[in-house]
């Protein structure tokens, strides 16, 4: 709608997650480095924590980019299982393996077979459980037990997981301590700060071919205290904003019309503008999304 009139490629502030729009703020530089050590490293577990929308899947998406062609991906979001073989099933399904008709033992099997199979050809295996709040400590201790298979000093298997805060007060249980004490890397992703708000948008801007100065310089602070800091928020109020902008026909958008947005989605369901220290300290607990499980083998 608003992408000619303001000269842009493509919407610069889109939901879905895109690699090229990443804006490498110091928090994200971090948490992508100690990922792309876990990995070198051979590091059993690697756990990245975030409020909902804070960029944990941008940073996924982009480290995927990243990785070498002697590592085997796969990938399991947004699942909920209430037993281990249940859990298998999903990480058998993640690498593109059989797992109809088998029982718990066969299950295990036939995923200690595919990592000896992948460790004999040269390659690596990762295993990403996004959204690992959901699994409970039994299942977490059971994907303890599974990466121990190793031969000589290599780990057969690395897992990185990935969640909301609530998978940190999962791990910090008493019963979970052997769990932690394999985890190399925990970093958690925080909010961005009012200067990184700034340089997010203008990134964004740029990168979809806009102008980076479109947003009046008095808007950033007021999207800052809006959103939380939160990237996806930010992204939903700055799209919107450009929606007025062009309704208005207005060559700039100022700090009057990122107000009236603010009041408008006062009115609805979305937490922009009601942002409370709670929810900026990542305790938002926002909609899940559905079941995904993807694999990649590179």
């Amino acid at each position: 709608m608003y992408e000619s009139y303001y000269g842009f490629h493509e919407k610069p502030f889109a939901l879905s997650p895109d690699p090229a729009f990443m804006f490498p703020t110091q928090k994200h530089h971090r948490a992508l480095t100690l990922l792309q050590y876990g990995l070198m490293n051979q590091v059993g577990f690697s756990v990245i924590t975030g409020a909902i929308g804070s960029g944990k899947t941008m940073l996924l998406r982009k480290l995927l980019q990243q990785l070498d062609d002697d590592i085997t991906i796969g990938m399991v979001s947004h699942v909920q299982c209430d037993t281990f073989e249940e859990m298998l099933r999903w990480i058998l399904l993640a690498f593109e393996l059989d797992y109809r008709g088998k029982d718990s033992v066969e299950l295990s099997e036939s995923f200690v077979e595919f990592l000896i199979k992948e460790y004999s050809e040269g390659r690596r295996v990762v295993l990403i459980i996004d959204e690992a709040q959901h699994l409970g400590p039994g299942a977490l201790e059971q994907l303890r037990m599974l990466s121990n298979v190793n031969v000589d000093k290599h780990q057969l298997l690395q897992l990185i997981l990935v969640g909301q805060p609530e998978l940190q007060e999962l791990l910090r249980r008493p019963e979970l301590e052997q769990f932690v004490q394999r985890v190399g890397v925990d970093y958690y992703l925080e909010p961005l700060d009012l200067e990184e708000v700034k340089g997010y948008i203008q990134h964004r801007l740029r990168v979809a071919g806009g102008d980076p100065e479109l947003f009046d310089e008095s808007t950033y602070e007021l999207i800052w205290e809006s959103t939380g800091g939160i990237p996806r928020l930010i992204n939903l109020l700055c799209d919107m904003a450009l929606v007025y902008g062009f309704a208005e026909q207005k060559s700039r958008i100022d700090s009057q019309l990122v107000e009236e947005v603010i009041r408008d989605k006062q009115r609805g369901l979305s937490p922009i503008g009601r942002m409370t220290q709670a929810v900026a300290d990542n305790d938002d607990k926002g909609a899940k999304e559905s079941v995904r499980v993807t694999a990649w083998h590179k």
